[in-house]
């Protein structure tokens, strides 16, 4: 189906510069990752090679997260083959603050830091899959003690909300670095599951990433109308978002046609435009751009702050190669399950099956049923067809990427060929829907219709 997608670019005063590397939070500009850490990753997963390794690494501030931690962790799960590769756990995330560069991009008073959207991803050990899953901000938990980047320790927190860690880190420690740390080691409490290190993005940073990409296609499935968020104001149907919409798109909480304004449901709009965003940077039209590649890299690189085992040209050259051949059906995104705390209406708690996903985590297994066995095309080792590896390597293959996945309304009759054989063209399968926020899905599924 053919269809004019609006090109929608936000209205108001020219574009702030954003940082020209990561800072601490001492100079105030940290914020919001909104999921957004997966396109850093990604970034070198899909465009690769050490040259641009070389280039960009220079921009990240890395904390080491492994020796602040310290030796009283949750066992590290190793493979049963000595020579296989490793899973990975990164924990993606960001804060609400709105100090420094983006208090001018959201200037609306808020004072401290927390993390607003955490997430955690992991990447199997064949590299076949990419697998999102989301923490309630709102998730009652208790905080441990934390190590601070400078060597200090946080004082434990109880019955507190998830985002209460991040805030608590950057109290004791005074950076980012300090509350990433802190978040990190309540993941790693909450899952009994190590985390191999974190990723924060910055307001700023996710707007020149954006930008980078030329927008990002989303379905917007009603009219939006959202003045706490920056006089956010979109039309129902398939838009293309500049970096600054995209942000208050992700941002938005409370408004006409955002549901019923909690951050439960926010979740599933910022994994959608997460899932968008994949989309764009795997697509051809970016892997096949080195202009495009390069420009967006340095912006993922110039909003980052990172552990250090990520900010290394080995770990970044080395993961990107690796997991080269993930594609936007072997992406998946889901919340980890959850019921409303009877003692706090505004709250969550952790159910039964939240324990069954850390099971899945920590024996890298799949933590849904998002990713379907046939997407794995290919053996063991994750490696996939000839199409995959082109696209990979920055060549366009045979199929390509829609920006946007929208259902196919007619699955039942077939149309005659228009080639004059008179043999009947196969109808194609309708895309799977779900309902983001609510169910697992795919980078490939359709999770809003847009007609």
């Amino acid at each position: 189906m053919s269809r004019s997608t609006p090109r929608h670019v936000a209205s108001g005063p020219e574009s702030v510069k954003g940082p020209s590397h990561a800072r601490a939070l001492r100079r105030h500009s940290v914020a919001r990752a909104l999921g957004m850490g997966l396109t850093a990753v990604l970034a070198f997963v899909a465009v690769g090679g050490a040259t641009a390794a070389v280039k960009l690494t220079g921009n990240i501030t890395s904390v080491d997260a492994d020796k602040l931690l310290g030796e009283d962790r949750p066992e590290k799960k190793m493979p049963e083959d000595p020579n296989a590769d490793m899973p990975l756990n990164i924990v993606l995330m960001g804060s609400d603050s709105r100090g420094g560069d983006n208090a001018d991009i959201v200037g609306d008073g808020t004072d401290g830091a927390r993390s607003d959207t955490t997430m955690i991803m992991h990447i199997s050990s064949d590299r076949s899959r990419v697998e999102m899953l989301s923490i309630p901000r709102d998730t009652t938990i208790d905080v441990p003690s934390c190590p601070t980047s400078s060597g200090g320790e946080t004082s434990p927190l109880s019955g507190v909300k998830f985002n209460a860690a991040f805030a608590q880190g950057v109290m004791s420690g005074g950076d980012v670095e300090s509350g990433a740390l802190c978040a990190q080691k309540t993941i790693e409490s909450i899952t009994d599951v190590q985390m191999d290190g974190f990723v924060v993005v910055d307001f700023a940073g996710f707007e020149k990433m954006v930008d980078a990409l030329g927008g990002v296609e989303l379905c917007i499935p009603n009219d939006i109308r959202a003045p706490k968020a920056d006089n956010l104001v979109l039309s129902a149907g398939v838009q293309e978002l500049d970096g600054e919409t995209a942000l208050k798109y992700a941002r938005a909480r409370k408004g006409d046609g955002l549901g019923d304004g909690s951050d439960l449901g926010r979740i599933g709009r910022q994994q959608e435009l997460l899932a968008a965003v994949a989309r764009q940077v795997l697509s051809a039209g970016t892997l096949a751009d080195p202009t495009k590649s390069l420009k967006f890299l340095g912006a993922v690189t110039g909003s980052m702050t990172m552990s250090s085992n990520f900010a290394s040209i080995q770990g970044l050259a080395g993961l990107a190669y690796s997991a080269r051949n993930v594609r936007p059906d072997t992406i998946a995104f889901m919340t980890a399950p959850y019921a409303y705390d009877p003692n706090n209406a505004a709250n969550v708690l952790l159910t039964d099956e939240a324990d069954e996903v850390w099971k899945n985590l920590y024996n890298d297994e799949p933590l849904s049923d998002a990713i379907e066995a046939e997407s794995s095309k290919g053996g063991k080792d994750g490696t996939k067809d000839d199409d995959s590896d082109a696209a990979a390597d920055g060549e366009p293959g045979t199929e390509d990427v829609d920006a946007t996945p929208v259902a196919d309304d007619d699955t039942t009759a077939t149309d005659e060929a228009t080639d004059g054989s008179g043999e009947a063209e196969e109808t194609p399968e309708p895309k799977r829907t779900r309902e983001a926020g609510e169910e697992a899905f795919t980078g490939a599924d359709v999770t809003s219709v847009c007609g």
